[in-house]
């Protein structure tokens, strides 16, 4: 985190500066009032409801008037003569979303790859599964756990990372880096650990302190990505924990043959290392609320005066346990419950994120008796899914750009159900890739025919996650951070369940017929996704916690 007032000094640390006009302005009126012990102008004066507009105004506003010119924003005073401090003007440098197209695109790839070496250290274990459980004599269920417990915790995690990263004076940029510490710290005993239950209990802590780029990668990503354009960010950042299987398991794959099942291990520990550099030294904080309050800071220290303030220190004295417990807890499951097509997203979604972690356990048992591939080999398999995902980016980025933004532009966002358009083709994709690879994989039909199903499969999946969700933000904008909270939950426990289903699944009823049960449950998403679609705006206006 550059910024250290010795090394890199902001503009109201240097020597000499003055403070932008509109900042001078009011604190002359100010003291100008004071002095005659009269009120201040009252062009300066605004109660809360004025702020709130105010700021309001500025966020609907600011995405395409900052691109054509510059103009002054005028610190807001509240009723209790509290001067809100703000960006300066609507390109203010310091703005996230004001940064050079290289900054911003740099926020974005180290999200993107934090993200993908968490997903990676989750999925590598499957390879080391045989090493793991012929080393400590465990059963075919037990040595799962350190796949499955991992996964849970990725869930569970942002409930406590999420709501930390809001608290203005905590920001993202510290959270990011001690916890990524504590991710890099743990991966060398994982790697050397001589018991099956302290190598879980180190898994669990793995997950746990690895799901923060899970939980915040996105929310880093939208702080420098205006809103409108949102969506490209959030492609590649869900691009790259796609492709975090299909290079953790080859990469791991070929490790655990050659020199056992520690090895892939020490990956995680050679991946990290990097990351954690980037993270400390190259990352710059993105949460608007703390650089705002530590602008605020600094202007106090400049004038003397403590009228200087920033939304966010408002904001962050209102915080009180109680509050925090019900964003954090109860909230998230309220949503769910009162919100239909909330509830669709979650089932949904973590219905897939469970039929993907199937794939750890259907791959080997189809392509190593039937088609000779050995454990490196069957992590090429899995490139299969990158493949299909930057298939269906492709195609989605052509949707964004020639139909849902230009139409945001002219229409506004009032038809929020025009996101879920790529579901519709995904519903249909994802049965179809389902049995395609249910029922092509015998000795005599080619490897590359279940592959195909496989990548057919991908695609579908990949335009149903994006299309959920970006229909989430638009449609419940004030509770977007719960309903990806209990999203994150929802999709953990399915895909921790799914880890200890699955083997039994395939083994009982064959795998043709178990991956045709999964593709006949696939079906039900088409006219649930349908539904929603149609309905949508309907439920929406039923709902007291959408925004229509």
């Amino acid at each position: 985190m550059t910024g250290g007032k010795r090394l890199f000094l902001r503009p109201e640390e240097k020597p000499g500066y003055v403070l932008p006009p509109e900042y001078q302005l009011l604190l002359k009126n100010e003291e100008e009032s004071a002095a005659r012990g009269a009120s201040p102008a009252s062009t300066f004066q605004n109660n809360d409801a004025d702020v709130e507009a105010h700021r309001s105004s500025l966020d609907a506003d600011g995405i395409e008037l900052h691109k054509t010119k510059s103009v002054p924003i005028a610190p807001v005073k509240t009723s209790d003569s509290t001067i809100l401090v703000d960006w300066y003007s609507t390109d203010d440098a310091a703005n996230p979303q004001n940064w050079s197209t290289g900054k911003r695109a740099w926020v974005a790839i180290v999200m993107s790859l934090y993200t993908m070496i968490a997903y990676m250290a989750g999925s590598l274990y499957a390879t080391s599964e045989p090493g793991i459980q012929a080393h400590f004599g465990v059963g075919n269920q037990t040595v799962l756990l350190g796949l499955s417990m991992f996964v849970l915790v990725y869930g569970f995690g942002p409930l406590f990372f999420g709501p930390i990263t809001e608290i203005p004076v905590i920001g993202r940029g510290w959270v990011y880096s001690l916890s990524f510490i504590v991710t890099f710290a743990l991966s060398f005993p994982t790697a050397t650990v001589n018991n099956f239950d302290g190598l879980i209990t180190l898994r669990i802590f793995q997950g746990f302190f690895g799901s923060v780029g899970i939980a915040i990668g996105s929310a880093s990503v939208g702080n420098v990505v205006p809103f409108l354009y949102f969506p490209y960010g959030l492609v590649a950042w869900i691009l790259a924990f796609w492709w975090a299987p299909p290079i953790g398991t080859v990469s791991s794959g070929f490790a655990a043959m050659a020199h056992g099942w520690r090895w892939p291990m020490w990956l995680i520990t050679w991946w990290s290392a990097p990351m954690l550099l980037m993270l400390l030294f190259l990352t710059p904080e993105t949460s608007p609320s703390n650089i705002l309050l530590r602008r605020a800071q600094r202007l106090r220290a400049l004038t003397g005066d403590s009228r200087l303030q920033c939304q966010g220190e408002l904001d962050q004295r209102g915080m009180t346990a109680t509050s925090i417990v019900m964003e954090t807890l109860i909230r998230p499951f309220e949503i769910a419950v009162k919100g239909p097509a909330v509830a669709y997203v979650h089932l949904y979604t973590a219905f897939f994120y469970g039929v993907f972690f199937c794939f750890f356990e259907v791959f080997p048992l189809v392509f190593i008796p039937i088609y000779g591939f050995n454990l490196g080999e069957i992590g090429l398999v899995f490139q299969c899914c990158g493949i299909g995902a930057t298939i269906g980016t492709v195609f989605y980025v052509i949707f964004l750009r020639y139909y849902m933004i230009p139409d945001n532009i002219k229409n506004g966002f009032d038809n929020h159900e025009q996101r879920l358009i790529p579901a519709l083709a995904g519903s249909i994709l994802t049965p179809i890739g389902r049995f395609i690879f249910a029922w092509t994989h015998y000795v005599h039909i080619h490897w590359i025919a279940p592959m195909i199903g496989v990548v057919t499969f991908c695609v579908g999946m990949f335009w149903i996650i994006m299309a959920l969700f970006t229909y989430v933000p638009v449609s419940y904008t004030q509770y977007t951070a719960s309903i990806y909270t209990s999203n994150g939950i929802a999709r953990s426990l399915i895909a921790c369940s799914a880890v200890h289903i699955a083997r039994p699944l395939f083994i009982n009823v064959g795998t043709h017929e178990g991956v045709t049960i999964l593709a006949c449950l696939n079906v039900l998403g088409i006219p649930a996704t349908w539904y929603i679609y149609k309905k949508g705006a309907q439920l929406r206006a039923k709902s007291k916690l959408a925004q229509c």
